[in-house]
């Protein structure tokens, strides 16, 4: 199906680890997108875009040849593919939450090697294989460093002498008895898109109105709004302590004497804001979530 003007964004949802989060979060943006248990082939409830499942190493690839417009995917494996794409925004979310992730050097609790100079000479296990030749290369470091097909935290000591891993929490290398040696790469996701689509105006502000969207939808993840009745002689004190993104709308009620006002706040202060509001004077406080926030 296309627009009503025959127009049709092609746009690449990563597969695996991040397609439910990414998902959700275009839900929250405002679309609607089904995918089949088998399908690569999701629908999307806007005729002016056609989706594909790709996986997040591949995206960046996909997007620069042009068979994508554009794609989501994580920053480091735009950096392993060194891809020419156009960088629309950064979003602050992955499979865990919304923080990046970081691909860092690993070995075993009991190695010798205590920093990345120490990898002179070793064998190193990654699925980051080209940037971190790169890396090592940059930090004056020989090193055999070779593509892991998974399972890459079991292979050391036996089949490597470090590793090169994706990390959220730290956890499952604590778990295989890893220790970190240093971070290499910090990651987050990113909107890209292939550049000769960038510069076609529909194309572009097409994908400038997803990137709103999203950025919108992301920023209401960790907030909420709050309404609530306050009266005139409380107003003052409850405006010192109510933290806002911009300034409380204040509205007048009909009954004298008495004002609504309405914020968004961070929810995870909300357990100890809203009793304090109460303390404080308001009453009739309202609580709901958001799905975008648009500054």
């Amino acid at each position: 199906m296309k627009g009503k003007d025959g127009n049709v964004l092609n746009i690449g949802l990563p597969k695996g680890s991040l397609q439910d989060s990414t998902l959700h979060l275009f839900r929250k943006a405002g679309f609607t997108i089904t995918v089949g248990s088998r399908s690569y082939v999701p629908m999307i409830d806007d005729p002016e875009l056609s989706g594909l499942l790709i996986r997040a190493q591949e995206m960046a690839r996909y997007v620069q040849d042009g068979i994508l417009d554009v794609g989501l995917t994580g920053r480091d494996w735009v950096l392993e593919q060194n891809a020419k794409v156009k960088e629309v925004c950064t979003l602050l979310y992955a499979r865990g939450g919304l923080r990046p992730v970081r691909w860092v050097v690993a070995v075993p609790e009991d190695s010798p090697i205590k920093s990345v100079k120490d990898l002179n000479g070793k064998r190193v296990a990654t699925e980051l294989v080209q940037y971190t030749k790169r890396y090592l290369k940059e930090m004056g470091v020989e090193a055999q460093v070779e593509f892991s097909w998974g399972a890459t935290e079991v292979k050391a000591p036996r089949l490597a002498d470090a590793i090169v891993e994706l990390t959220e929490t730290g956890s499952s290398l604590r778990a295989n008895k890893l220790r970190v040696v240093d971070t290499i790469l910090e990651s987050t996701t990113v909107l890209i898109a292939n550049r000769e689509s960038w510069k076609d105006p529909w194309k572009r502000r097409k994908i400038e109105n997803i990137s709103l969207l999203l950025q919108g939808a992301l920023r209401a993840e960790e907030k909420v709004g709050l309404k609530m009745n306050v009266g005139r002689d409380d107003l003052d004190r409850i405006l010192k302590v109510l933290p806002a993104l911009q300034n409380p709308t204040i509205s007048t009620l009909s009954e004298a004497g008495w004002f609504s006002l309405e914020v968004i706040v961070d929810e995870k202060t909300v357990r100890e804001l809203i009793p304090l509001l109460k303390t404080e004077g308001a009453s009739g406080i309202v609580e709901y979530p958001l799905n975008k926030v648009i500054p």
